[in-house]
């Protein structure tokens, strides 16, 4: 199968630091070439995805995320080359979908974002008019959220476990790792650390304004000796972060539809403390590679508890539920359900059309075969 990916505008893929979404795009485009298919990414300067055909996209600057209008206007620069591919995989925001499903070709866009309010209303409305677009949600949770946007499948994100080192040892700090926005807890981490008497080291995105605002404000007053702000990391710094934890504080106050960290955390050996919210209860086995609490400050009575956290078990969750090799398989048999349901009634025709030649070469065989026992012989 020919498949065009679309990746974000934003970043380059895979993201040189912070970037959920390019990790994903880039997993994915591997492990479906891997899988046989013909890929091709339409992803910024300066990507690179070994095995996938690139066309860089027209450039557009990290800093300008979310502008409207600046992603349609990237998009239209690819959209007629999109219509030569069997299918595209769309992974671009609500906005960006009004334009690629203009394409007269399958189109599989991935949800990767919260569906409420204006979200809900666009992905309702480009349903509904263009029989072509499928939506795909990345958990239960976010499916559930929006029983009224018809979202035809859900595929677990996932991560590259070649590239996560394990770490058996339980670590000497607490770790906080995301973007620096009130919704992802970073001055919640901050009181569990404190109430739990450990040290917490915090690793975020923290390049827009917003983002500096919050941390000059919120954050930074609250720092000392024992809450460490370390900046960004880089992929490798980012594992060997999480590895060295004891544990990842994950108090988010919104329902994020996945938490790639969480996978990644558990990848390393190292357990989840997060709050009951979005795709966290699916993510991270209660008990078992961490645990998980309505209230934050529930969390905090837990810290002492890591002890029983099996860190083998938490790589051995990661492999069996959020391999990027369980995640291209996953798409891999999506696609291959709307491509047999779009194409199924040339197919049948082309069946029945073949039943005369199968019957008689049938019967050709059935003369050939030896008749050395009387149960033997050729089903039509």
């Amino acid at each position: 199968m020919r498949i065009a990916i679309v990746a974000p505008p934003w970043i380059s893929v895979p993201p040189p630091a912070y970037g959920g979404v390019e990790q994903v795009v880039a997993l994915q485009a591997e492990g479906l070439s891997r899988l046989g298919h013909e890929v091709t990414l339409f992803a910024p300067p300066g990507s690179c995805v070994p095995g996938v055909h690139l066309v860089e996209s027209p450039a557009d600057l990290p800093d300008q995320i979310g502008q409207i209008g600046v992603e349609p206007r990237r998009l239209s620069a690819i959209v007629n080359e999109l219509a030569n591919f069997d299918v595209v995989l769309d992974h671009s925001s609500p906005e960006g979908l009004a334009r690629v499903a203009s394409v007269r070709r399958p189109v599989v866009h991935v949800v990767h974002g919260p569906i409420v309010g204006a979200s809900a209303h666009q992905y309702r409305q480009v349903a509904s008019r263009n029989r072509n677009v499928h939506l795909v949600a990345i958990s239960n949770a976010q499916r559930m959220s929006a029983p009224n946007v018809p979202l035809v499948d859900v595929c677990h994100n996932g991560i590259d476990l070649d590239a996560v080192p394990f770490y058996p040892e339980r670590g000497s700090y607490l770790a906080f790792l995301g973007r620096m926005c009130p919704e992802k807890g970073p001055v919640e981490a901050i009181a569990i650390a404190r109430a739990a008497g450990r040290k917490l080291l915090i690793a975020a995105k923290c390049r827009e304004d917003a983002e500096q605002a919050y941390f000059n404000k919120e954050v930074r007053p609250r720092l000392g000796e024992d809450i460490v702000w370390l900046g960004e990391l880089d992929r490798l710094e980012k594992y060997d972060f999480l590895g060295r934890a004891d544990a990842l504080l994950f108090p988010i106050s919104w329902d994020e539809p996945f938490g790639l960290v969480m996978a990644e955390a558990m990848a390393t050996g190292t357990p989840v403390l997060a709050t009951a919210r979005g795709a966290a209860p699916e993510v991270i086995c209660d008990g078992v590679t961490g645990f998980i609490r309505r209230d934050h400050a529930d969390l905090a009575t837990l810290v002492c508890r890591l002890g029983e956290i099996d860190r083998a078990h938490c790589r051995r969750w990661a492999q069996e539920h959020f391999s990027g090799q369980a995640m291209s398989e996953r798409y891999d048999q999506l696609l291959s359900r709307i491509d047999e349901r779009l194409l199924g009634g040339a197919r049948v025709q082309e069946a029945v059309a073949a039943r005369p030649a199968r019957r008689l070469a049938n019967a050709l065989a059935a003369r050939a075969v030896p008749q050395a026992s009387p149960t033997m012989g050729v089903r039509d």
